[in-house]
This record gives C-alpha cells, structure tokens and sequence, in this order.
C-alpha cells in the first residue's frame, strides 16, 4: 500500500454523480408503491379463486385494469433500482455492467410481458 499514490486508493470508489438521482427514484417509487398496494389489492383481491370469465370480466373495467397496469411498471421499475443497487454494492468489474444491464432488460421486459398479458384480457 506505501507506493500507491492518494489517486490509486480511492479509484472506483468516488462519487458516481447519479446518487442523489437513485435516492429520489426509489423514494418515489416506494410512495407510489404504497399508495397502489392497496388499491391493486382492493381491485383485485376479490377476483382471487374466481372462475377464469369472472377474472377477464373484472380486469376488463378500466378501474382494475389500470391499478395493474400502473402496478407492474412502478413496481418493476422499482424492482430494477433495487437489484441495481444491490450488484453496485456486490459486484465488480465488467460482471458489474453485464448483470446491470441484464437484470435492466430482464425487469423492464417481465413488465412489457405483463402489460402485453393485461391488454390481452382487457381489450
């Protein structure tokens, strides 16, 4: 450690610009979540052990339909930040970025799959 320069220490560890940024997007993400928590559950918690023409009929009113849609993009977005920060706080190196930008396409294409499955049932 004695012939690395103050540079070399503390390379990688800096600040990278986007925390601030990061913070607020899970905070308002956790806000949304807890206000549409209860909304998705009082929408379609009665629908649970329903017969299959029930459900479609009752995702098929715009009320639930929406709580869900609204539900799978803020919570998969928040799901993406979470798990960003978790690989920034365990991984390293160019493993880092490549499971950064898997858990990216995994998360944001499990909601594009999710919405696809909504519209399907509701129109």
């Amino acid at each position: 450690m004695a012939f690395l320069t103050d540079r070399k220490r503390v390379d990688g560890l800096g600040s990278a610009k986007t925390g601030t940024e990061h913070h607020w997007s899970m905070t308002i993400t956790s806000v949304a979540l807890l206000i549409l928590t209860p909304m998705f559950l009082f929408a379609i918690g009665p629908l649970l052990g329903e017969p299959h023409a029930d459900v479609v009929a009752g995702l098929s009113r715009p009320f639930p339909a929406l709580v869900t849609a609204l539900m799978l993009i803020v919570g998969f977005h928040h799901f993406r930040l979470g798990v960003q920060t978790l690989i920034e706080d365990y991984i390293r190196g160019m493993t880092r970025k490549i499971a950064i930008i898997a858990m990216t396409i995994i998360s944001y294409g499990l909601a594009a799959t999710g919405l696809v499955a909504l519209a399907q049932i509701a129109l």
